[in-house]
């Protein structure tokens, strides 16, 4: 199924993400990990495309499994840093070839080498390489508090236009955690013209360590509340994890609340912190 046909239906979604691994011989824990997640019904699922394209290969078998073995909607993810217009055309075919109606096109973390392929510079070259060659539904990322490489927030928005104007379908936001960040884009968005599906991402933060990887990666903005969680619960993993998991859901209840239906957990291939998500709401989707 295109997303861009479930996001049109008068229904709250809530979607998965998860990571392929690094090594073909972690394929078993990561695809089980992955089967957990799809057990929980999901709307779709979300496989994401490391480093330099390290990862493709993997992407796609996940993704693959997901769809054929379990009838989950998949959303395998693509990067331009890493592709050649060769490569682009060879990952749509192999998407298409397994019947998978969607793709996320992003322009992807350069490498710490500094090695980038050139064919495509922005997210938007790829997603019109893509909407040339497929009748594949296309998701884009968007950024609410501005890309960490882009000084001003109205040149980001701007660069956002032209991947929806090149032929993005629908858009997740990088993970925040002040919901009323997310309502500001919207209505400044909204009144560029930006009018697709945006999904709002949530991350679960579950321990200290990751908050700051995660803040040290996007520049996400953490709120006086959550800090204080972190301080609080930061040295007791359970405690801690229990914390980030309420903090989660009671984002994404305000956000429900608020009319914001569309809602993507960033997962980490963890099952646990999915299914203790989904038992929060259990009633609200319902």
């Amino acid at each position: 199924m295109k997303i861009s046909e479930l996001l049109k239906q008068n229904k709250v979604t809530i979607s998965f993400e998860v990571f392929p691994q690094k090594k073909a011989d972690g394929i078993d824990k990561v695809k089980l990990a992955t089967e957990e997640i799809c057990a929980l019904h999901p709307d779709f699922m979300s496989v994401t495309y490391g480093a330099a394209g390290s990862t493709s290969k993997y992407t796609i078998e996940i993704a693959a499994n997901l769809h054929e073995n379990y009838g989950v909607t998949v959303l395998p993810h693509l990067t331009c840093v890493a592709s050649t217009r060769e490569h682009v055309a060879d990952m749509v075919q192999q998407i298409e070839a397994d019947n998978i109606e969607n793709i996320m096109a992003l322009r992807g973390d350069i490498p710490q080498d500094g090695r980038v392929e050139h064919d495509f510079e922005h997210a938007s070259d790829l997603i019109r390489e893509i909407k040339a060659q497929s009748d594949l539904c296309i998701g884009g990322a968007c950024y609410p508090e501005g890309h960490i490489e882009c000084a001003h927030k109205e040149e980001d928005i701007m660069h956002l236009k032209e991947k929806v104007d090149a032929g993005c379908d629908f858009l997740t936001t990088q993970m925040f955690f002040d919901n009323n960040i997310l309502y500001n884009f919207l209505y400044r968005i909204r009144e560029k013209g930006i009018n697709v599906p945006v999904l709002a991402g949530i991350m679960p933060i579950t321990n200290a360590k990751q908050l700051s990887r995660s803040v040290a990666l996007s520049g996400t903005n953490v709120p006086e509340r959550f800090r204080a969680i972190v301080d609080h619960f930061g040295e007791e993993p359970e405690a801690m994890k229990q914390a980030g998991i309420v903090y989660a859901s009671e984002q994404i209840i305000d956000l429900i609340a608020s009319g914001v239906t569309h809602i993507h957990v960033y997962s980490m291939n963890k099952p646990d912190v999915a299914a203790a998500i989904m038992k929060n709401l259990s009633e609200i989707l319902k």
